[in-house]
């Protein structure tokens, strides 16, 4: 599989659909003299549903950031106005959020939209992982010791990353959701997987024949470790999946491994994320966004998630980090031209 290839297709695809405009937008204004609302005719199609969920189910869990994916495809395709959306009275929707009022945006709705489309990827990785879950489960209720202490490290790693996020929040949204940003990501996740990937594979010269630890045998403290890299992807574009592994590596995990932490520390996070996203603007999103096309991009990015996933395992086992932090540099020039 060419990867490289196959997302410079689709973002050949996304240019042509929306056009790229990859700009950073500053926040709408609310104006308190009366002015005629100015509202956004654009809004989520099908074949704007089908392209984001391809791009999030392809990219969750490999180690290219997801969001910054999402952020740049959402550009391309024209859905990052900041003009009002209409509701269905034809007047702007009004939201509130972190105590702050405003006529919600298209840029505003997709941008929750594309947290919440993470429902498919989870799937995927229910699909691709039940046996583990199963022990995890089997784990919960004092049946399978392994399960018990894999279930253990998860939540321990899940914890820093659930404070930090809630704690800037409001601020990643405002500041962190723009082309340029997920740019600057690409080039800082793509030295840092060069680093780590040679440092592995000098560490582990003339080890060959060690098996490594199973992600169960990982201590309370390497648990945590991994999940304090995990903030590092709060970064739109740094990349939870490269983060986690990354840090895998460093706890002696090997890549296959390191890949299942990720993937089930992935299926808390995500769900997490996405049930609060949920939660909190599902009635706006609602009223924003057609339904037809949401379902359709979680269908297709659980399909795309599923066949990633089960590519990148193999992938990885045999060629390791470092072309995806090429395909980071490639994909951040990319970014950079289109902006100019």
């Amino acid at each position: 599989m060419n990867f490289a290839r196959h997302w410079l297709g689709v973002s050949v695809l996304c240019g042509a659909l929306g056009g790229a405009s990859f700009a950073a937008d500053a926040p709408p204004s609310i104006s308190s003299t009366p002015v005629a609302p100015v509202v956004s005719a654009r809004t989520v199609t099908y074949p704007d549903a089908v392209i984001l969920g391809l791009v999030e189910g392809a990219t969750e869990y490999l180690p290219v950031s997801s969001t910054g994916h999402l952020i740049v495809t959402s550009q391309a395709l024209g859905l990052d106005s900041t003009e009002p959306l209409p509701g269905r009275d034809g007047q702007p929707i009004i939201t509130t959020h972190h105590g702050v009022t405003k006529a919600l945006s298209l840029k505003d709705a997709v941008d929750n939209y594309n947290i919440i489309i993470q429902g498919g990827a989870i799937l995927a990785v229910l699909l691709l992982y039940w046996p583990r879950i199963l022990s995890l489960i089997r784990g919960a209720v004092g049946r399978d010791p392994p399960g018990l202490r894999i279930l253990r490290n998860l939540l321990i790693a899940f914890i820093p990353s659930a404070a930090v996020g809630l704690l800037i929040e409001h601020w990643i949204d405002e500041h962190l959701f723009s082309a340029k940003v997920v740019a600057a990501a690409f080039i800082a996740g793509g030295v840092a997987m060069l680093a780590v990937e040679r440092w592995r594979k000098t560490s582990r010269a003339g080890t060959s024949a060690s098996p490594g630890p199973e992600i169960y045998e990982l201590s309370w403290q390497q648990s945590l470790f991994i999940g304090a890299c995990q903030c590092f992807s709060l970064w739109p574009g740094m990349s939870r999946s490269m983060t986690t592994i990354s840090a895998g590596y460093l706890t002696g995990l090997r890549p296959a491994r390191a890949a299942e932490f990720s993937f089930l520390l992935g299926l808390i996070t995500l769900t997490a994320a996405s049930g609060y996203k949920a939660v909190g603007h599902y009635a706006e999103l609602r009223a924003a966004l057609p339904m037809g096309p949401m379902l359709v991009g979680i269908v297709v990015a659980t399909v795309a998630a599923f066949i990633s996933v089960k590519w990148f395992v193999g992938w990885l086992t045999r060629h390791g980090l470092s072309a995806f932090a090429w395909y980071r540099f490639a994909a951040a020039i990319v970014v950079l031209w289109k902006m100019h």
